[in-house]
């Protein structure tokens, strides 16, 4: 692009931007306002889908005895949405239980044995509980939870051969970062994070500045993309202080509870397996008002068990400046770990490009081990081309370790021998992550008898066993597959077959072949099955019966047709039960997607769904209509496809609104749906692509977009699969920013936006700043703004309101809507 029109581009960006900003202030003129009305409810036939019991959660213990059955509560009310929350460097705090201010919970457990079926209720509780964190002891004899009680989080526990629950400490749970405790391997033993008992009241926020907020950068490249919730004041920092710091404390399941060290505002509390260290990472200051807490300065040690200093690891500086190019890291030692399969030996990578994925380097990571008691130098085991991603561990003749690369879209992986540092690695896998087809599966772990996962491994250490999802043209078919570590060829142990889609959850006899598998069908809700391999029999576990049969009999189809250009699309077409396309004719429908990058077309037409899966309905889910007389065609296939030198963003309008077309396409050929009715709604990204196909297509008669980004020069420097930044690629930025292209958005748009929305780059602001433009240009368009909700809505009340005018909004524009004529219908 020459400097002219680069140019003209940026001053017709800012001249879009200024117009529209004064529009946002100046809109009061336009349009008419729609007053409060409070919550609304839709239909009942939609309420009731969402008010149905929730199937329940289930945990198989380590030794694979037993099963427990977790359950929990529908949509919790506005009420309990609307407690006070504290936003802090990333961090959402409830103040009064100083722990997570969002998140579900459970009201009831159960402990199933496996081998008989028998239940044994977990009893003590007090009435109607709030458990979160629920963790099984190494030996699979006790299990943890957190209670919360009046405000207060405490540490519970019980015994699973008695089922009585009861207060295992008195003292004050810290919740804050989400992980707050630890069993040690000895299955007695908790390490726990707790509210220090000297801390005081909380600071009240001042109501006199004590002077201006000032940042300062001299010279230094620090891009950082869009974040939420970050840090703003000095009064931000000292409330963070306040919240996070935690004291550590040993709670013995039946004896005392002991301090460890001094206080601290822990990162991460990770035990050595043999339960004799613990590894912390301790975030300190200067904190950062551009970054999260992830990426504030924190010190790496090693502490004994009682808080005493055994060895410094590292020193982790703040994190402000790390490349935007996907794949950069920062310097030094990072990733720190224990190896699973030793008593005491830590591991950990560092960056040999200078953590920058952008620069030209042979070697990209290196990972190096180093044992208690940590007085020799670190020993490298493996020095990578790509980015370190992980380590699964085995024994000394065994260990895989995992490793990616953003701009190819590889992964790898490679076959070492931890014992002996100096042996080559065998290079096992070398694909790309698009290929689904391709997937050779995730190796099996097992519990050892410390609570350590390790590689399960059969005929004395030369087999793995791999689970897939089974990605094929004919849908996800998920497998088992045993793994020969010396030929490296594959024997199938099971594949899951027609009519069901069962996956492999636990491999309790490797010998006889016996597996636990999730089954479930188009009418048959998940549940939990023991399947012998070689005799061929299957024993029903759990009986969780069916949360919506007023969807029994919808018919689900997985459909597969081209775009103009020869890729692949699919979706899955899902049309009410008892229609007919013969008695009933087209059908107004509803397309919901979400777009997709790739590197390889033929990567970009693979199913990605099953047509045996179960049809579960949540509040975001467009089946919802299926009761209302529409069609759905759900995710549908929205490839963006870049492939050499191209990026996928390059053409996304052109691909997006090819993509589409070929789906209205498909389901009118099909005589299912009526061309001239269909909306388009997406979440998210989703909403984003929404927006797009309304400013660039007259396909659709309305949109339905909730939670979106709509304007890409406020994430200049990159959004979701996009590494470029707005400067570097300006003409991208503006194609695809449908707040750009306002002035061509003619047909009706719903704009949904959570008004506490904390996902990376869909700001609020977002919403309501493409509303005012919009309503500048005389579209027709709603703006929703959901007090307290996020980026996903929680509140049974705010949930209803959403599908109340998203059905108004349907039947108004879409299903009752007035046939299009002239020129408008040719399009």
């Amino acid at each position: 692009m020459d400097d002219l029109y680069r140019h003209r581009l940026l001053k017709n960006v800012f001249i879009a931007v200024s117009l529209t900003c004064l529009l946002l202030f100046s809109s009061a003129g336009f349009g008419q306002e729609v007053p409060e009305s409070g919550y609304m409810m839709p239909p009942k036939v939609i309420a009731d889908l969402i008010d149905a019991p929730p199937t329940p959660r289930v945990s198989i213990s380590p030794d694979n005895e037993y099963m427990m059955i977790q359950q929990w509560p529908g949509l919790p009310s506005i009420e309990e949405v609307s407690q006070p929350e504290l936003r802090l460097a990333g961090l959402r705090i409830n103040p009064r239980t100083n722990g997570p201010s969002r998140g579900r919970y459970l009201t009831g457990l159960t402990i199933r044995k496996i081998s008989d079926g028998s239940d044994l209720e977990i009893t003590g509780l007090p009435e109607d509980p709030y458990i979160t964190s629920v963790v099984w002891s190494p030996d699979s004899k006790r299990i943890s939870f957190i209670l919360t009680i009046d405000n207060k989080r405490e540490l519970w526990g019980a015994k699973v051969s008695e089922g009585k629950a009861s207060r295992l400490s008195s003292v004050r749970l810290n919740s804050a970062f989400g992980s707050t405790y630890t069993w040690l391997s000895d299955s007695k033993t908790i390490i726990a994070k707790t509210v220090l008992t000297d801390r005081g009241v909380a600071l009240e926020e001042p109501t006199v500045p004590s002077g201006p907020i000032t940042q300062e950068n001299l010279g230094r490249k620090a891009p950082a993309r869009t974040y939420q919730d970050l840090l703003k004041s000095g009064y931000d920092e000292d409330v963070f202080d306040y919240y996070a710091t935690s004291q550590l404390v040993k709670i013995e399941f039946e004896g005392q509870t002991v301090p460890i060290g001094n206080p601290g505002i822990f990162y991460q509390v990770d035990p050595s397996p043999d339960g004799k260290l613990i590894m912390v990472e301790i975030i300190h200051r200067p904190y950062s008002y551009a970054v999260p807490l992830y990426r504030f300065p924190r010190k790496a040690e090693i502490w004994d068990l009682d808080g005493g200093l055994v060895h410094h690891l590292a020193e982790i500086p703040l994190a402000d400046n790390i490349p935007v190019a996907f794949g950069s890291v920062i310097t030094g030692p990072r990733s720190f770990g224990w190896r699973q399969d030793a008593d005491a030996t830590l591991y950990w990578t560092e960056a040999q490009d200078g953590g920058d994925a952008g620069a030209e380097s042979e070697n990209r990571d290196q990972v190096f081990l180093q044992p208690a008691p940590f007085d020799k130098p670190p020993v490298p085991l493996i020095t990578l081309d790509i980015r370190f991603d992980n380590i699964l561990w085995g024994t000394d003749d065994l260990a895989i370790v995992t490793g990616w690369w953003w701009q190819t879209r590889n992964e790898k992986a490679w076959q070492l021998k931890p014992g002996s540092p100096d042996a080559e690695p065998v290079l096992i896998r070398d694909r790309s992550w698009e290929d689904r087809y391709s997937d050779p599966g995730t190796p099996l772990m097992k519990y050892d008898d410390g609570g350590a996962l390790v590689l399960m491994t059969a005929d004395k250490g030369r087999s793995l066993f791999l689970t897939s999802s089974g990605a094929s043209p004919e849908g996800d078919r998920p497998f088992l597959d045993k793994y020969d570590l010396k030929t490296h060829e594959t024997e199938r142990l099971f594949r899951s077959e027609a009519p069901y889609y069962e996956y492999p959850i636990e491999l309790i006899d490797p010998g006889k072949g016996i597996i636990i598998t999730r089954r479930e069908a188009v009418d048959e809700p998940p549940n939990y099955f023991i399947r012998d391999i070689k005799k061929n029999t299957v024993d029903q576990i759990t009986s969780f019966p069916h949360p919506t049969p007023q969807l029994g009999g919808v018919e689900k189809e997985l459909i597969r047709y081209e775009r103009e250009d020869g890729v692949q699309l699919t979706g899955t077409l899902y049309l009410p039960a008892g229609y007919s396309p013969e008695k009933d004719g087209p059908l107004p429908t509803i397309m919901w997607a979400y777009p997709n990058e790739f590197k390889s077309a033929d990567a970009a037409g693979q199913v990605t769904d099953s047509p045996y899966r179960f049809i579960r309905v949540g509040w975001w889910s467009p089946m919802l209509w299926l009761t209302m007389g529409y069609a759905v065609l759900d995710d549908a296939s929205m490839p963006v496809v870049g492939e050499g030198d191209e990026e996928p963003n390059d053409s996304f309008v052109r691909q997006l609104v090819a993509s589409a077309k070929a789906a209205i396409d498909e389901v009118a050929r099909r005589g299912v749906s009526d061309p001239d009715r269909v909306a388009i709604g997406g979440h998210s990204y989703g909403a984003f692509m929404t927006a797009n196909l309304l400013a660039h297509s007259d396909l659709f008669r309305a949109g339905l977009a909730r939670s979106g980004a709509y304007n890409r020069t406020l994430t200049p420097f990159g959004f979701q699969s996009e590494e470029r930044t707005y400067w570097e690629a300006p003409e991208v930025y503006y194609t695809m920013s449908p707040f750009m292209h306002a002035d061509k958005i003619n047909e009706p748009i719903l704009l949904v936006h959570g008004e506490a929305d904390n996902n990376s780059g869909t700001y609020p602001l977002q919403s309501e700043r493409f509303y005012a433009a919009l309503k500048g240009h005389g579209a027709t368009a709603r703006l929703v703004m959901l007090p307290h909700e996020s980026h996903s809505y929680r509140a049974r009340e705010s949930v209803m309101h959403v599908l109340w005018e998203t059905t108004e909004w349907l039947e108004k524009y879409v299903k009752n809507a007035e046939p299009r004529t002239g020129a408008e219908a040719s399009q």
